[in-house]
C-alpha cells in the first residue's frame, strides 16, 4: 500500500530538515508553494491582524500536513505564519506532488478520505466559531488535539478558541469539577 512517505519519495525537491522551537518556516508575504508534513514535532499555523494580535489557524502535530493552501493553489503570496512549537523534524514538499499521476487508485482514495478528514475539522472549526459557547470548543479541540493540551501553551490554546487565558482557565476548571 503507497503511503505519504511513497508520495514524497516520487517528490524530487522533497527535503527533509529539522528545525528549533521558534523557528519560523514562513512569513506573511513570503512566496511559497511548499507544503510541510511534521515527522517529528509541532507546528502551527496563523495570522497576526493589523493591531499586532495573533489568530491561530491550525496546529499540526505529527503525522499532520499543514500549509497556506491558497497560496499554492492560487500562487499568491502567503498569508499564514508557520512556525514550529517544538524542536521538528519536517518534510518539505512541492504542491505538485499532490498531482503525481503515478498513484494507484487505492493512495488517491487514501489520500482523498485524509483530506476530507481535515476538511471537516476545519469545517467544523468555523462552525462552531460562529454559534458554539466556548465548552462546546474547548471539548471539540480535545477530541480533535487529544495529545496536544500538554504540549502548547494555554494562551495559544485560548487563542485558537477565540477566547481569553482567563476564560479557558474557567472552562478547565469547571470540567475538572464535573463527575
Amino acid at each position: 500500500m503507497e503511503t505519504l512517505q511513497y508520495i514524497l519519495d516520487i517528490d524530487p525537491n522533497a527535503r527533509e530538515k529539522v528545525f528549533k522551537k521558534g523557528h519560523v518556516l514562513q512569513r506573511e508575504g513570503d512566496i511559497n508553494v511548499s507544503a510541510f508534513y511534521v515527522k517529528k514535532g509541532l507546528l502551527r499555523s496563523y495570522i497576526i491582524d493589523s493591531k499586532g494580535k495573533e489568530h491561530i489557524f491550525i496546529f499540526a502535530p505529527e503525522g499532520w500536513i499543514i500549509a497556506d493552501v491558497e497560496s499554492i493553489e492560487f500562487n499568491k503570496p502567503v498569508e499564514l505564519f508557520i512556525d514550529c512549537l517544538e524542536d521538528s523534524e519536517v518534510v518539505i514538499f512541492d504542491k505538485d506532488c499532490f498531482f503525481q499521476t503515478s498513484l494507484s487508485k487505492e493512495a488517491v482514495h487514501k489520500n482523498t478520505q485524509l483530506l476530507y478528514k481535515r476538511l471537516g475539522v476545519l469545517q467544523r472549526r468555523v462552525l462552531m466559531l460562529m454559534s458554539a459557547p466556548a465548552i462546546d470548543r474547548y471539548t471539540y479541540f480535545l477530541k480533535t488535539y487529544p495529545e496536544l493540551p500538554n504540549r502548547i501553551p494555554q494562551h495559544m490554546i485560548a487563542t485558537y478558541l477565540g477566547i481569553t487565558p482567563q476564560a479557558l482557565s474557567t472552562i478547565r476548571k469547571k470540567m475538572a469539577t464535573v463527575p
